[in-house]
Order: structure tokens, then C-alpha cells, then sequence
């Protein structure tokens, strides 16, 4: 039998979708406590509508540009929801949410 070499050509592509909401008063966040989509910006300045629901990647959120862990929050197409975090946050803080959706072509 003789020997063949399989040539694989995989090609991952990424997506990535920003939202902007700077804090017109402060927030005291709580377990549970929410920002509605609609409260943010998108890349382009208009008015956010909902996320993206992401399938094959990740959402970022950064508070006043600094990445938050993983656990301390959930992205639903409606909302961001804080969990299990007890924090304020100040009037003007930018908070910024990332999604990330990544896909592959063979």
C-alpha cells in the first residue's frame, strides 16, 4: 500500500462586533442586575437593537477598557447581565461589549 499525503487547507475567518454604552448615571450592579441592548451604540454610532447571538466564539466586556472574567457576566441578544458581582460603577464609564464569531472553510 503505498503511502498518500493529505493536504488540508483549513481557513478560519473571524467576525467581530463591537457595542458602546458610556454610563449617563451611576450603576449599582447587584446579581441580576441588567443593561438592555438597546442602551448601547454600534461600531457605526447608530442605536443598538440587539447583540448578535454568537454560536462558535465569545463576547468580551470591558468596564472603562479593562476585560472582565468570563463568569461575572452573560450576553443574551436582549441584554448584558452581570453575575454574581457586587460593584459600582461610576456616570461616564465606558462599558463595551465584543462579539466574537469565528468559522471555518476546509
Amino acid at each position: 500500500m503505498a503511502l498518500s499525503i493529505i493536504n488540508l487547507n483549513v481557513n478560519v475567518y473571524c467576525t467581530s462586533t463591537r457595542f458602546f454604552n458610556i454610563l449617563a448615571t451611576p450603576l449599582a450592579i447587584t446579581d441580576g442586575t441588567t443593561i438592555a441592548a438597546t442602551s448601547f451604540l454600534t461600531d457605526s454610532g447608530s442605536a443598538a437593537t440587539a447583540f448578535p447571538i454568537v454560536i462558535n466564539g465569545y463576547y468580551n466586556l470591558y468596564i472603562n477598557g479593562v476585560l472582565q472574567e468570563g463568569d461575572a457576566y452573560t450576553v443574551s441578544s436582549t441584554e448584558l447581565t452581570f453575575n454574581t458581582v457586587t460593584a459600582s460603577i461610576a456616570a461616564g464609564t465606558p462599558i463595551i461589549i465584543e462579539a466574537v464569531e469565528l468559522s471555518t472553510t476546509l
